[in-house]
């Protein structure tokens, strides 16, 4: 069935354009064309946007995506699809491999069926000095036949792998997990400047959430300042006001906007209400939103949507709505190379959402007609 659907503003191509219609076709945008329809199927009044996409989310609605049961899995990703998030990428936390391969053949389904956009493996080849919310005594040095493992039983899931690149054998890790197709993400790391260029010139893009779980000093020879000066890394950012004060991430958004990405990095309590959780085996407690590690209150994942990373990208750093986007949906789509979404443009997906800026609300639109 085809739809029409009617937009007083959209963003196309990085740029705000006004009035125009949107014609979809079995999931996919067919046409965009500029004006009036005479008889559309939907009138909407905000600004179009494309669906988000979110490279770095652990779970959501009271579930995590390494719940043994599919019914959780399916929990978290219709908790985030509800607030906007078209496209989600299942984060696993440290595990014990076994745990780990158990997990991931859970989620190659999901996979398979276009449910989530891949499984991203936030562990275990970490620094002990930046574990964060992981389990210190699982974390380990890069093995090339445990990852060869861990790959084939991803079956192609496998999208995104965290790794710290001052442990031994990672470059050689890196290398051969980027020559499979997989994007590597540096984080949870202890490295300097000398040892981020390592990682980059290994084949590494991403930074997992950056100026956490690292190094925030700012010297001329630190991880931070790599990261800054070097144009092929695409930093993730947790825009919730606690991992990154907005003043901070004003600044980050200011220097180097234009290759960052917004990121939940949600734990079970996002969509979901304050209480005791979990993160691996790691007691959480999570209060006004916020959570942290029981034992050293250090913050243990978000309470986060991208929705409301999005809004406070606008509201609270000064960012554009053009280019809010851009860090919410087409910068993502571009760090783990998905092509079918992202923007709004003939051939995509049409995953589409409706802003209405006075009101600061998002909603997923509704392609039934």
């Amino acid at each position: 069935m085809r739809v029409i659907i009617q937009a007083n503003s959209a963003v196309i191509n990085h740029e705000l354009v006004d009035s125009l219609w949107v014609e979809v076709d079995r999931g996919k945008i067919a046409a965009l064309s500029p004006g009036l329809h005479p008889a559309p199927h939907t009138v909407l009044t905000g600004t179009l946007i494309p669906g988000f996409i979110d490279i770095h989310c652990h779970g959501g609605g009271g579930h995590y995506f390494s719940a043994s049961s599919d019914d959780e899995i399916r929990a978290v990703i219709s908790t985030h699809r509800a607030l906007g998030t078209t496209g989600v990428m299942a984060s696993l936390v440290t595990e014990s491999i076994e745990d780990l391969k158990q997990q991931i053949r859970r989620l190659v389904p999901f996979f398979h069926r276009n449910e989530i956009i891949g499984v991203h493996l936030e562990g275990p080849y970490l620094s002990h000095a930046q574990c964060g919310a992981h389990e210190p005594s699982l974390l380990r040095e890069p093995d090339l036949e445990q990852i060869k493992e861990l790959l084939v039983v991803g079956d192609g899931a496998i999208a995104m792998i965290t790794m710290a690149p001052e442990l031994r054998g990672a470059q050689e890790a890196i290398t051969y997990i980027i020559s499979q197709g997989v994007k590597v993400a540096m984080g949870h790391t202890n490295a300097d400047f000398k040892e981020a260029a390592a990682g980059a010139n290994a084949g590494a893009t991403v930074v997992t959430h950056f100026m956490n779980a690292m190094n925030k000093e700012l010297s001329s020879d630190s991880f931070s300042a790599f990261i800054l000066a070097d144009e092929r890394l695409m930093p993730e950012l947790i825009l919730d006001g606690h991992h990154l004060s907005f003043a901070v991430a004003r600044d980050i958004l200011e220097t180097i906007g234009s290759r960052c990405m917004l990121i939940s990095d949600a734990m079970a309590a996002a969509g979901s209400i304050d209480g005791d959780y979990t993160i691996g085996k790691l007691p959480v407690i999570v209060q006004e939103g916020v959570a942290r590690l029981a034992h050293n209150k250090r913050l243990a994942g978000s309470t986060l949507s991208i929705s409301q990373a999005f809004i406070n990208a606008i509201e609270h750093c000064g960012i554009s709505l053009v280019d809010a986007v851009a860090l919410s949906s087409t910068n993502p789509a571009k760090a783990i190379s998905i092509t079918d979404r992202g923007s709004i443009a003939v051939g995509m997906r049409a995953d589409l959402l409706d802003y209405d800026s006075a009101r600061q609300t998002l909603t997923v639109v509704n392609l039934s007609g």
